[in-house]
């Protein structure tokens, strides 16, 4: 008698796993993996270089006043007090490293998965093809990536930055699409009645519109990378992670409590300032009235344009 469908047939799962990746996916394309991880290290390299050269008056100073613009006196005051925190307890080098890689990775992030959210809004079949990607992206342990990327990309920053952009990506696109598809009906309309290109409508009329939610998908993937710093440190990358896994590993109470109260400020500092831009690209609503005159405006100063040139060419 059968009692799950186990004892009639075991799929050796793992197995089709591991021939796909070590049969075929590495002995093919790791030189491909390689190379295509050539642009994040530059960019990871140049911004670790340049944030640890800047002293620290100067790095605390301008993100106290990013802090004051955007989110207001009480947290560039936080800002401060917690940055000169982190510089006491000798932590400053690896918070600029964490800080380099967490801006490395919500930039190729956004570069990815704005453009990607826009394709996603513009035609339901794309988005019905990326929708399960996100959604097993998001769900999935995030140490499930850890052993593909080394395989494919090997051990260090890079690799690790790699992981957490894997992570991290699903907000911005789910986001941005989500902005896009909102936009008004009757705007869009008379967009295209006063003939409008779909670039046109795409840059003056949708994206500013949906700015701010586009905004709060940055502000999630940045969460989301900050989160994986630890995680990715078990792959070699450094900077805050790094403390809080040598301090787990050498029961190291004091060590990993200050790596992990160096991220927990850096968090709240760059959570803050992302939500005070989102804010403020928030405005207000786009009437029918301002975009019907935004249109004759442009339509105008185009056909004045095209008569001019063909003068020029009589």
């Amino acid at each position: 008698m059968l009692d799950s469908p186990g004892d009639l047939l075991t799929l050796p799962f793992a197995d089709w796993v591991n021939g796909f990746v070590r049969g075929w996916l590495v002995p093919n394309f790791r030189p491909a993996f390689r190379a295509a991880q050539v642009p994040i290290t530059l960019v990871l390299n140049g911004l670790d270089d340049f944030f640890n050269f800047l002293p620290w008056l100067v790095t605390t100073a301008a993100f106290g006043l990013a802090a004051w613009k955007w989110a207001g006196r009480g947290m560039a005051i936080f800002t401060l007090l917690g940055f000169a925190f982190i510089d006491m307890i000798g932590l400053w080098p690896q918070t600029m490293t964490t800080l380099a890689m967490i801006i490395t990775s919500v930039l190729f992030c956004a570069v990815i998965g704005v453009p990607l959210g826009i394709l996603s809004a513009r035609s339901n079949l794309t988005w019905k093809i990326v929708r399960p990607v996100l959604d097993i992206m998001q769900t999935i342990p995030s140490f499930v990536y850890l052993v593909p990327i080394v395989m494919l990309f090997g051990v260090g920053m890079a690799p690790g930055i790699i992981a957490t952009i894997i992570f991290a990506i699903p907000p911005i696109v789910r986001l941005t699409n989500l902005g896009i598809r909102n936009v008004r009906g009757d705007l869009i309309e008379a967009a295209q009645a006063f003939g409008s290109t779909g670039w046109q409508m795409l840059v003056d009329l949708q994206i500013p519109l949906a700015m701010r939610t586009i905004m709060a998908g940055l502000n999630q993937t940045l969460m989301l990378a900050l989160s994986m710093v630890v995680i990715a440190a078990l792959i070699g990358a450094g900077g805050l992670g790094l403390v809080v896994n040598t301090g787990l590993g050498r029961l190291d109470v004091g060590g990993a409590t200050a790596g992990g109260v160096g991220i927990v400020i850096l968090a709240i500092v760059l959570d803050r300032i992302t939500q005070g831009l989102g804010e403020a690209n928030r405005g207000e609503t786009v009437s029918l009235r301002q975009v019907l005159f935004n249109l004759i405006r442009f339509r105008g100063t185009r056909t004045e344009k095209t008569e001019t040139a063909a003068r020029s060419a009589q």
